[in-house]
């Protein structure tokens, strides 16, 4: 699974400096094909209007759609989303040319943003991709959720690391709910695998990275007192 990271720069900026002829343009700028995921942080778009969107005044979603189309790849992009005046902290997920998508933060804390109705998981030709929106990072449920519901992976679209503390929920996480996890922030971007190790680090505005993801499984078993439920 190869994915290129954009950690800095607008997904409009970047579909236009590959442009039309994305193959050659994408292989001049990385020496490598296309990407199977382009995965952008909160730089991607900033700040989107449902209703705007609606009235043709904006089209973010659609430069997410055509990206994807021109790379024939998925294309995830976290944003805030504005629903008349109610705003989340969102993740688009677009693929082939059209908008699959759109993942809100479960959890909202001290009321910045508000908070989203469910967790998704998407069918993708590279996999079934569970979203992890920002913040919902620290909640080990949301992790553990979209594992059970059978991700091969996990996206996180972040804003701005603050401090190491990132690095740590991501590696904790990716071990112990047995799923590799991209993360993608302004101006960082890493993936931690199932063993809970850091297989890939940059700080450059787009970076590549090839990641293998080995699925393993192991039998639990328990003991309690009483009677089976």
């Amino acid at each position: 699974m190869r994915i290129c990271f954009v950690s800095s720069g607008t997904l409009r900026a970047f579909r236009e400096s590959v442009g039309d002829c994305f193959a050659e343009n994408f292989a001049k700028r990385f020496q490598a094909e296309s990407a199977d995921l382009i995965l952008f942080g909160f730089n991607g778009i900033g700040e989107v209007s449902y209703e705007k969107e609606l009235k043709g005044e904006s089209d973010y979603f659609e430069d997410a759609a055509v990206l994807s189309r021109l790379g024939k790849t998925a294309v995830v992009c976290g944003c805030i989303t504005d629903t008349r005046g109610h705003r989340r902290k969102s993740a688009l997920v677009a693929e082939s040319g059209r908008l699959v998508g759109v993942s809100d933060m479960l959890y909202a804390v001290d009321g910045e943003v508000g908070c989203g109705a469910a967790l998704r998981v998407y069918d993708t030709k590279i996999g079934k991709m569970g979203v992890a929106v920002a913040e919902d990072l620290n909640f080990p449920d949301v992790v553990r959720a979209l594992a059970l519901c059978g991700s091969d992976f996990i996206v996180c679209p972040f804003g701005r690391c603050v401090d190491e503390m990132q690095s740590v929920l991501l590696r904790a996480k990716a071990y112990t709910y047995g799923i590799p996890i991209l993360f993608c922030s302004v101006g960082y971007s890493m993936i931690a695998d199932a063993s809970g190790k850091i297989v890939f680090a940059s700080s450059q505005s787009a970076a590549l990275a090839d990641f293998q993801n080995v699925k393993t499984y192991h039998l639990i078993e328990t003991r309690r007192r009483g009677k089976g439920i």
